[in-house]
């Protein structure tokens, strides 16, 4: 039975994508301490606390907001005297049209 081919089911648990792995090196003792608390007090792994701490540190955590505005225009309009002329056109009414 050792040349049977592989079940389907089989790769389907063995092909999954795999998510990245971090190795952290020199990390200072009170950072190591915290996480251990952290770790401790909400009865979880140091990777989950690790985890947690780092999504929130670059604003991934739980509590962010994702915003879908256009928060990141504001302030970034630039005087453009061509394009007032182009939009000024736009706003003119060709009475001719619309007998």
């Amino acid at each position: 039975m050792l040349d049977a081919p592989a079940l389907p089911s089989y790769y389907a648990c063995t092909m999954k994508p795999r998510k990245p792995q971090y190795t952290i090196r020199n990390v200072p003792e009170r950072t190591d301490a915290l996480l251990r608390e952290t770790a401790a007090e909400y009865g979880t792994s140091l990777n989950e606390a690790a985890l947690a701490a780092l999504m929130r540190g670059v604003g991934a955590g739980a509590d962010a907001v994702e915003h879908h505005d256009l928060d990141a225009l504001i302030g970034s309009w630039v005087q453009d005297p061509d394009c007032d002329r182009a939009l000024a056109d736009m706003d003119r009414i060709d009475a001719e049209m619309w007998k």
